[in-house]
């Protein structure tokens, strides 16, 4: 089989790129190792995703936001963020930068269900579902896989997005700086008594970091994250157990609480590819960039690959060039690099001091929180991060 562009994984942003790519006339295939069932109707896996303004004005283009119910879709106006048990904080206020909120909580499950929905009506993307790619062969003008159901697929361009331990990727011969945090993270959803009034929440506690996600009605998502060692106890907790045992980690903030969903476990492992591009491939979503949540970035910089990388290709195809050529993909490559790590470089450093709990470390953490909270210029710049277009 020949086709223009060979999607691997089926992930929210391998369908977005296929949903963004197939509307240029190019023929587009996605191969993924889940089942098509699957794929149409994902389970709830306890993830909130945090979307910027422009990941936000990414999904309209794309006709996806519009598919969510508004029920499903949670403000998050504002973010406090707090150290130890000092009260020490810095508030990032959106109405500073004059704008009404930071962006939206959305649950991952329901972005893969729509982006799924999105790519399977408009009837213009090959999926070959319960597929894995054994092997991949670079010929001179284009990329040839070898699938596990012993077809072979001919493409002009290669995109990896299966994941941050993308096994395409290796396959590629494409390396990555991964960082294992050695923790794991837990979110799980609770009722309670007290508003949130929007705000989120990113406390690094001396011994945990724990966020609170603000959802619609007197719900959060907390995102606890701790030693493995020490998430196997709250896992075995019955539901009133791990109720009272939140209430008490975050200090009664939120007053009594209710478990109002299943609880997931999540390895905390951040990925940066040594290169986004090859000979005749690209990586994308995860498999390029995949962050620590700390900064909850990870989605928005899928989105970003996507539309730069869509927009490399599609303004190509429309002026005849090669979309495999070195020049499309070198800029793609460039212009994500320059987009994506300066933050991923400042959250791996902020993630390493806010999680290090020795003294001296306290106190610059302190110190810098201190500084932060009254530097408006710096808080004007991060909320002008999420809600600007790029």
């Amino acid at each position: 089989m020949n086709v223009d562009v060979a999607i691997i994984g089926a992930g929210p942003a391998g369908l977005c790129l296929a949903h963004a790519l197939s509307g240029s006339g190019l023929s587009v295939l996605i191969v993924e190792q889940q089942d098509r069932g699957v794929l149409a109707d994902p389970a709830f896996d306890g993830r909130e995703i945090a979307l910027s303004h422009p990941s936000q004005r990414i999904l309209e283009s794309m006709g996806i936001w519009q598919r969510f119910d508004p029920a499903d879709v949670s403000l998050l106006r504002d973010a406090l963020v707090l150290d130890g048990p000092v009260p020490k904080s810095m508030f990032i206020n959106a109405g500073d930068a004059g704008h009404d909120r930071l962006g939206h909580l959305v649950p991952n499950h329901l972005i893969r269900r729509h982006a799924w929905e999105a790519v399977e009506q408009a009837g213009k993307v090959q999926v070959m579902d319960n597929t894995r790619v054994d092997a991949i062969r670079q010929g001179g003008d284009s990329m040839e896989l070898a699938l596990n159901n012993g077809q072979t697929i001919s493409a002009r361009l290669l995109v990896a997005a299966d994941s941050r331990f993308s096994e395409t990727r290796r396959q590629l011969g494409i390396g990555a700086h991964m960082h294992d945090f050695g923790k794991a993270m837990m979110v799980c959803r609770f009722d309670h008594e007290i508003p949130h009034n929007h705000t989120a929440l990113e406390w690094f506690g001396y011994g945990q970091t724990m966020a609170l996600l603000p959802l619609n009605g007197n719900c959060v998502s907390v995102v606890l994250t701790l030693p493995q060692q020490e998430h196997k106890v709250l896992m075995a907790m019955d539901d009133a157990s791990l109720a009272d045992h939140i209430r008490d980690r975050m200090q009664n903030r939120l007053g009594r609480l209710a478990v109002a969903s299943s609880r997931h476990l999540y390895p905390l492992v951040g990925v940066y590819a040594s290169r986004f591009h090859g000979h005749r491939f690209a990586l994308a979503g995860d498999a390029a960039v995949g962050m620590h949540p700390v900064t909850a970035h990870g989605f928005n910089f899928g989105l970003q690959s996507v539309e730069r990388l869509a927009g490399a290709v599609n303004a190509a195809h429309a002026s005849g060039q090669d979309i495999g050529s070195p020049a499309v993909l070198e800029a793609y490559a460039k212009a994500h690099r320059k987009g994506t790590l300066p933050l991923y470089l400042a959250t791996f450093a902020v993630a390493n001091l806010f999680t290090n709990d020795h003294r001296p470390m306290r106190m610059l953490r302190r110190a810098a929180l201190a500084v932060a909270e009254r530097a408006t210029p710096f808080k004007r710049a991060i909320i002008g991060h999420l809600t600007q277009a790029r």
